[in-house]
């Protein structure tokens, strides 16, 4: 396997918060040239064995994927599984711990959404939930594009749903030590999910490297749908700084929200080491 392989290690579906089934999104990655896919639902693994399955009835390679929701610092961070056994019940259950918390802190992002006159947000995101134990900011958001308080989802983004604004409601999730010790324990890779998202300073995004490698992760996404190429090229110095794998995820939600579709970003920087080839005899199996 090669750098410039057209991997896609990042999507979502309607398990979780994406708007495409397994199916459809395995159609629309095979139509883009993705060769190696992988699904990796927020906190959930429900729709594992129907995207392996598409995967192969499009002819595609496949590794099991999923993205867990992680505080580290006070501020919320993802962590990608990649190539784990999605049977494995330590992981399963730590997934289910995970996802408990989401639906308390629906109710209360509504109620905050009501005190600035948006009423009926719980009921109206619960339209776009494919999943009620994964209700998310995102569901929320489209009904806020909906109901014609905003024009579209990042704008919901800007003005709502984020630290300071209406609608932001605090959570905590599991540890990074959990995370990646869920994730390795199941025979999988653990990798930083688009790191340039996070608002951590220097020290901080340091100790964020530096515990994650500590605890077993081996990899972060250089190349995703979030990061500029001058992004391509701090975390690509990154990953040979902290001896990481590297990843490739469109981190694709909606064929009207994504401004980057499945299969369509530039290849990983040459120099690096593909994370799939970690995890070449995750994906032979699952041929």
């Amino acid at each position: 396997m090669i750098s410039s392989l057209n991997a896609d290690l990042h999507c979502h579906s309607v398990i979780s918060d994406g708007t495409l089934t397994p199916e459809a999104l395995a159609e629309r990655a095979k139509a883009h040239g993705v060769e190696l896919w992988a699904l990796t639902d927020h906190d959930e693994v429900g729709g594992q064995q129907r995207a392996a399955a598409a995967a192969s009835a499009q002819g595609m390679q496949y590794l099991s994927g999923v993205e867990i929701s992680v505080t580290f610092i006070d501020q919320t961070v993802h962590i990608v599984g990649l190539g784990f056994d999605p049977d494995n019940q330590a992981l399963q259950q730590g997934l289910r711990r995970t996802r408990g918390g989401r639906g308390q802190r629906a109710l209360e992002m509504s109620a905050d959404l009501e005190k600035v006159g948006i009423h009926g947000a719980y009921e109206g995101a619960l339209k776009f939930v494919g999943n009620h134990e994964l209700i998310s900011r995102t569901h929320f958001a489209r009904f806020l594009v909906e109901s014609g308080v905003c024009r579209e989802t990042n704008e919901v983004f800007r003005k709502y749903l984020t630290e300071g604004k209406p609608g932001y409601v605090e959570h905590r999730w599991a540890s990074l030590k959990d995370a990646v010790r869920w994730i390795v324990e199941a025979g999988g890779v653990a990798v930083i999910a688009h790191p340039a998202r996070y608002k951590f300073t220097a020290t901080e995004e340091f100790a964020l490297f530096s515990e994650f490698k500590g605890h077993g992760g081996q990899a972060v996404e250089v190349v995703t749908g979030s990061h500029t190429p001058a992004e391509y090229i701090s975390y690509a110095t990154m990953a040979t700084e902290f001896g990481l794998a590297a990843s490739r995820g469109s981190d694709f939600h909606s064929p009207l929200e994504s401004h980057t579709d499945l299969g369509t970003l530039p290849p990983l920087p040459g120099h690096l080491t593909p994370v799939w080839e970690l995890l070449v005899s995750r994906i032979q199996r699952l041929q």
